[in-house]
């Protein structure tokens, strides 16, 4: 069984066992036929995937790989804040006529600041410090700017990633703030551990762990019967992760970069309501 699927199993079981409906306050999100989009939720949910047994990807389900590395690479190496730099229609919704998602996500990976090793954004200061400072404890990004909120078009959801070097070891721990566990939970573990991988194979590292750590893991009620149908299915084994070990630039990666062998997945019969 993937280690993926064992872990959001468990973790939708637990929020429907235990979780708490907001149906007792007025909520921001709506269903496209405008109706209140309600939530179950668990509070503080710790999800720990060791990326040297087997790559984080659920097999209950169909998980689009490149699609995810190519919204990675958006924000984390293009630094983009605009939909017309991405291949996928998934933050569509949130542009405005010129494509601009405001001052999120990739906007403020790019915002450069001094230090006394000279001029670098977020992105490259982790490059620098992987490579010069591997022990230091500050190797992080951080994309809750509160400044900048009142010109974003969403808050950031994976808003913060603190990178830790032991040995030759690089893991990672993922800060979300909230967690829409059937269209997002999947798509963020396996992208984040894709960059993991791609760190710290250009910091001549090896992966070691990913910590994802969610403050409000939910599940919207329109999903509810989707989630009972893809936890009852029969996980498959996980796939073999493939990166292109010829790139050592972080800044050359695609999403043709990486590839899986042997990936099986049961398919989902249906479309997902998305609540906005």
């Amino acid at each position: 069984m993937s280690k993926a699927d064992q872990l959001f199993i468990e973790n939708c079981k637990e929020i429907l066992s235990r979780g708490r409906w907001d149906t007792d306050h007025p909520v921001r999100p709506r269903w496209d036929d405008g109706v209140p989009a309600h939530t179950i939720k668990c509070f503080g949910l710790v999800n720990r995937y060791d990326l040297r047994e087997a790559f984080p990807i659920q097999t209950i389900r169909r998980m689009f790989l490149k699609n995810a590395v190519d919204e990675l690479l958006w924000i984390w190496q293009k630094k983009s804040n605009n939909v017309r730099d991405l291949s996928t229609h998934i933050w569509d919704a949130w542009a405005d006529e010129t494509g601009s998602i405001g001052k999120a996500y990739g906007y403020q990976l790019g915002v450069k600041h001094r230090y006394p090793e000279g001029e670098m954004d977020q992105v490259d200061r982790v490059l620098y410090d992987l490579k010069h400072n591997p022990a230091s404890r500050r190797i992080l990004t951080n994309l809750y700017n509160h400044h900048d909120l009142g010109e974003m078009a969403l808050y950031p959801c994976a808003w913060s990633m603190t990178f830790n070097v032991s040995g030759k070891t690089l893991s990672a721990v993922l800060n979300q703030r909230s967690q829409d566990m059937l269209t997002a939970n999947g798509w963020n573990v396996m992208q984040y551990a894709v960059l993991v991988h791609m760190l710290a194979q250009v910091s001549g590292l090896e992966a070691g762990e990913l910590v994802h750590v969610i403050a409000d893991a939910h599940i919207y009620d329109r999903h509810v019967p989707i989630i009972e149908e893809i936890i009852a299915r029969k996980p498959y084994d996980a796939p073999a992760f493939r990166l292109d070990p010829t790139v050592t630039d972080f800044y050359a990666f695609t999403p043709d970069s990486v590839r899986l062998e042997g990936y099986q997945y049961h398919d989902l019969d249906q479309a997902i309501p998305v609540a906005i």
